[in-house]
């Protein structure tokens, strides 16, 4: 995974999403993490982690003691994480995370979606071989301030990152699968604190498209992130510049 894939994914393919779906998805996050683990973010890493992304969303606290409360008391319904594989147009991989407390409507939705914008579902597993799965860490600039960004970048080398992209807005640490929770405890110890951790989907290998392809991917992916159950849509298009381009033109 290389370092100008990366800048040009987050500049072409960032979104906005609404305030109401990030903290939709924040919600079934923390009560997922109460039922597996219990409300007592101190025991339970999971919770942890779900109130310090609240916390980068700026999502109210109230908000967060509340889902906790629910979850707990088992108001709060039983969610199950789920994915979908298939394929958009121009044969590009699409991955899908999703955590729903009713399958049968959310496979419904999502291969409704595949078909409006002629593509097709796989079968589980499909493309498991195409994506792997890493942590992400977003560390803002204003929690860096007065660091050295070298050395803290041989930290985090040293605890496991195999890649660190830096900007203005901070750094993104990039960290295998199995050394999540090994890099949580690495920042801890460096009293850095993180705007956001999550587990995300990167492509091995990649599908270039033109720009009717392109097109046509972005409008699956636009569907499918505005459903209420999905949590992350991936894909593997490529893009030359120039399609980048007449993308940015609208």
């Amino acid at each position: 995974m290389g370092r100008v894939f990366e800048k040009r994914k987050h500049k072409i393919f960032a979104r906005n999403a609404k305030l109401s779906k990030l903290f939709t998805r924040i919600g079934k996050e923390i009560a997922m993490a109460v039922k597996s683990g219990g409300p007592n973010p101190d025991s339970n890493s999971r919770l942890k982690m779900a109130i310090q992304n609240a916390r980068g969303m700026n999502m109210p606290k109230d908000n967060v003691d509340r889902a906790i409360k629910k979850a707990a008391g088992g108001e709060e319904a039983d969610y199950h994480e789920i994915t979908y594989e298939g394929y958009a147009p121009g044969g590009v991989a699409i991955f899908v995370d999703a955590a729903t407390n009713n399958v049968n409507r959310t496979v419904g939705n999502v291969r409704s979606f595949f078909s409006k914008c002629g593509g097709n579902m796989g079968t589980s597993g499909s493309l498991s071989h195409m994506f792997e799965r890493k942590a992400e860490f977003v560390l803002e600039a204003a929690a860096l301030k007065g660091r050295d960004l070298d050395e803290l970048e041989m930290e985090l080398i040293d605890g496991g990152a195999d890649d660190v992209l830096r900007d203005e807005e901070g750094l993104i640490v990039y960290v295998p699968f199995q050394g999540f929770g090994q890099m949580h405890q690495k920042l801890e110890a460096l009293g850095v604190e993180v705007k956001s951790a999550e587990l995300k989907r990167f492509p091995l290998v990649t599908t270039p498209a033109d720009i009717d392809t392109a097109r046509a991917v972005l409008k699956l992916v636009d569907m499918l992130e505005e459903d209420e159950d999905v949590n992350a849509v991936y894909h593997n298009m490529d893009l030359t510049e120039e399609v980048e381009a007449e993308l940015e033109k609208g």
